[in-house]
Parts: C-alpha cells; sequence; structure tokens
C-alpha cells in the first residue's frame, strides 16, 4: 500500500491524488496541518506535500511521484510511450512550472504587500486570461489537452478548477488569485474538460 502525505486543498497533492486513483492503487493517507509538518519531515527529510511513502522509496514532488507511479505502475498510462509525444509531454509539464505558474505566483505576492498596485496587478493578471485561451484552443475538438487523458490534464486540472469555482472554506490567498483572475467566460471546452476532470476519483 502507498502512503500519502497530504494536506487541505493542497493543488500538489491533488495531481497526485487524480494518478493514484486512476492507476487503481490503495492508498493510506496521512493528513498533515500547515502549523505543524512534523509527520511529513520525518518521513522524507522535508517539510512539503505531496510526499509517498511506495513500500519504503519515499519521493517527494508531485512531478517525481507521477514519474516514479508510471515507471512502477505503468498501466493504464499517463505519459506517452512514444518518445516524440513524451518529450511534447515534457515541455509542457516544464512551461506550467516556469512560465504559467510566474504570473499568480507574482499577483500572490504582490497582494501580500501592505498596499497593492492595482495596475500591477492588471498587467499580471493579462497573460492569466491569455493562458486560458491557449487551453481553449488545445481542447477544440477532443476531452482532453493532449488527446486522451495524460499527465498534462492532471498536472493542471488543479490550478484550472479555480476558474470554475473555490470551496467557501478554502481561504489560501494563493487559491482566490486563482478564482478571481480565471474566467470560463467564452471558453465552452475548458469548462467542459473541468468537469471532466473534476468527476474522476482521488486517491
Amino acid at each position: 500500500m502507498i502512503i500519502l502525505y497530504r494536506a487541505p486543498f493542497s493543488t500538489n497533492v491533488e495531481r497526485v491524488a487524480l494518478a493514484l486513483a486512476h492507476k487503481g492503487l490503495e492508498v493510506q493517507s496521512v493528513m498533515i496541518d500547515y502549523s505543524d509538518r512534523s509527520l511529513v519531515v520525518e518521513a522524507s527529510g522535508q517539510g512539503l506535500v505531496p510526499v509517498i511513502d511506495d513500500e519504503g522509496e519515499v519521493v517527494s514532488d508531485a512531478l517525481a511521484i507521477l514519474r516514479h507511479l508510471e515507471e512502477r505502475y505503468p498501466k493504464p498510462a499517463l505519459f506517452p510511450g512514444d518518445a516524440v509525444r513524451r518529450a511534447e509531454l515534457d515541455v509542457f509539464l516544464d512551461w506550467f512550472e516556469r512560465v504559467w505558474k510566474v504570473a499568480p505566483n507574482a499577483i500572490e505576492k504582490e497582494m501580500e504587500g501592505e498596499s497593492p498596485d492595482a495596475e500591477r496587478l492588471a498587467a499580471l493578471a493579462a497573460p492569466m486570461d491569455e493562458h486560458l485561451d491557449l487551453f481553449e484552443r488545445m481542447l477544440t475538438g477532443r476531452d482532453h489537452l493532449f488527446g486522451h487523458l495524460s499527465a498534462a490534464d492532471l498536472y493542471a486540472f488543479p490550478f484550472l478548477k479555480y476558474a470554475r469555482s473555490r470551496d467557501p472554506v478554502d481561504d489560501e490567498l494563493f487559491h482566490r488569485v486563482l478564482e478571481e483572475h480565471q474566467s470560463l467566460s467564452g471558453r465552452p471546452n475548458l469548462a467542459a474538460w473541468i468537469e471532466r476532470i473534476d468527476a474522476m476519483p482521488r486517491g
């Protein structure tokens, strides 16, 4: 059985929880509190979630975990077997981390200040809106970002889902940023995709 160290409303944990359920793996959850990370520190030597303990092999970081699960439990696949398609997916995952997340992270940092600059916030929000248009076009005529369910869908969904709604109990600033600066208006393909992925089980 795989042990998953998780925290409430964690986008990175949801990436892994979706992958675990998709692969039909049995999971035991260990919920941590952000005010006391001792359990995950003891397990992994660091305080961030997600972390998995897969029969004694401890893996941290959502993407590293997805790659680990794919290697050890290859079916059903989340990464293409073809080298070219695998490279395309790797480029997308890298883009999501290094490009897509820049704007919401910067907005969060600006809003943490005493006097957030409205003009700077608007400028930072513009690429978030443009990126949603990219996702809308990627989903034209197909159900998933790469044509079939893949790590790309599980990687992006926990962030893009805030374009639809946010649990009122979830008061994390970063998640409020995602809700306030993303819209599904005029993006039916993206709206349907969010609903489709949200219906998937979680481990």
